[in-house]
């Protein structure tokens, strides 16, 4: 299985939030992590608005952004289509970078189709478009999705 996580899935990972454990858990047993390019400057702003907003200490976005560099190269990484996800932002009014990861989720299924490609999102936007494309979820509970 390929787990695809979208930032809001990535930075659970690095940061204790609501379902990091089970992200972590799913992240653990799935063959390869893919994401978007996109995720690396999302990612580091996560941390970074985190720090400005007291809730990690200056030093701790340092040693963050340096275990997220080190895994970088471990992910599959995505390239960005953008024309797939500019029609993709129309069709579902998703954001610029949620449409960007739904259309990198797309094209790593259509790359590997012999592999499950499970998405991961904690947007309930994103989340419901990627229903509707029929891409394969985890999400934490149904809620996300209504």
């Amino acid at each position: 299985m390929i787990l695809y996580l979208d930032s809001s899935s990535l930075v659970k990972i690095y940061i204790e939030e609501d379902h990091s454990d089970l992200v972590r858990e799913w992240a653990g047993v799935a063959e390869a992590i893919a994401t978007s390019r996109v995720a690396y400057p999302e990612t580091l702003s996560a941390f970074a608005r985190r720090r400005e907003q007291g809730e990690l200490e200056p030093h701790a976005l340092e040693l963050l952004q340096e275990v997220l560099v080190s895994d970088w190269s471990n992910f599959v990484l995505m390239p960005v289509k953008e024309r797939k996800a500019g029609a993709l932002a129309v069709q579902y009014l998703l954001r610029g970078f949620d449409a960007i990861h739904l259309a990198a989720v797309a094209d790593l299924r259509a790359m590997r189709p012999s592999d499950l490609v499970i998405f991961s999102s904690f947007d309930k936007r994103l989340v419901q478009a990627a229903r509707a494309e029929g891409i394969p979820l985890l999400v934490p509970n149904k809620e996300i999705l209504e």
